[in-house]
């Protein structure tokens, strides 16, 4: 079963992951970089797609 898409998406304050139809971000960085690395884990582990925004 795959998992929920892994989107990274800009904030006013940097960067965030969230997964998709979630309500909250699941984690915030300070550089797009970290985000998609943050974003990629929790893609290849849940067996999902990573999308970014920006």
């Amino acid at each position: 079963m795959m998992g929920k898409d892994q989107h990274v998406v800009k904030r006013d304050d940097g960067w965030a992951v969230r997964g998709e139809n979630n309500t909250k971000d699941t984690s915030h960085h300070a550089t797009q970089q970290e985000a998609i690395d943050a974003a990629r884990k929790i893609a290849k582990n849940q067996e999902s797609e990573l999308v970014i925004h920006g």
